[in-house]
């Protein structure tokens, strides 16, 4: 199922973004893409394919579990039909964010993110101080049947001083722009899968 760049739902997020700065849309994908790319996170940790998630970049890169305890994958097309059929959403996404807000995307990155039981992320901004290419942050959730006491949530900061808790649930795509979004992944008591990605801009080095 492709999504056509013209349908109510790139509207909304468009709309969303335009307005508020973040976007919630409960049903993003079909329920079998989901569960697909459920199972290909999961076989990938099974693989040890996932690794401890860094913070900072460069050479001030270092692993931190108490500050960001997930374990991470970054994603390649050509791996699975399921992931070349995600990447073909967010690409449709992309193009659509372009044309309706100018935003001068280039292109696509994401990795799986796995939380063991307990872990969590502390209040941050998806910017580097010193790297402003991401401009738009996705966050894509794999968790079938999650229930609101499991915890787990992924707390935004808003511009009017309140938060808002997005619960991880299979199929939500959370949309937000990554300068201006503060917000923090709550430790849950079950392992908690996404895909999470950022819409770049072009970098001031032309390399």
């Amino acid at each position: 199922m492709a999504i056509s760049t013209d349908s109510a739902l790139l509207t909304h997020i468009i709309d969303d973004l335009a307005e508020q700065g973040w976007s919630l849309q409960p049903m993003f994908a079909p329920q079998a893409l989901t569960l697909e790319l459920a199972d290909e996170c999961r076989k990938r940790a099974a693989q040890g394919d996932l690794i401890p998630a860094s913070i900072g970049r460069g050479a001030g890169q270092e692993i931190r579990e108490g500050v960001r305890g997930d374990r991470i994958q970054w994603l390649d097309a050509g791996w699975s039909p399921a992931c070349d059929h995600y990447l073909a959403l967010m690409e449709g996404l992309r193009q659509a964010l372009n044309r309706e807000l100018y935003l001068g995307l280039e292109d696509y990155e994401c990795h799986f993110a796995l939380y063991p039981p307990g872990a969590f992320y502390q209040k941050h901004l998806d910017r580097f101080r010193d790297d402003d290419r991401r401009a738009v942050s996705a966050v894509f959730y794999l968790n079938q049947d999650w229930q609101y006491q499991q915890g787990g949530a992924l707390r935004l900061y808003l511009a009017d001083e309140t938060t808002r808790d997005v619960q991880p649930q299979a199929g939500s795509l959370l949309v937000f722009l990554s300068a201006d979004m503060p917000h923090e992944v709550l430790p849950a008591s079950r392992e908690r899968l996404s895909l999470t990605g950022w819409f770049r801009r072009r970098g001031d080095d032309p390399l």
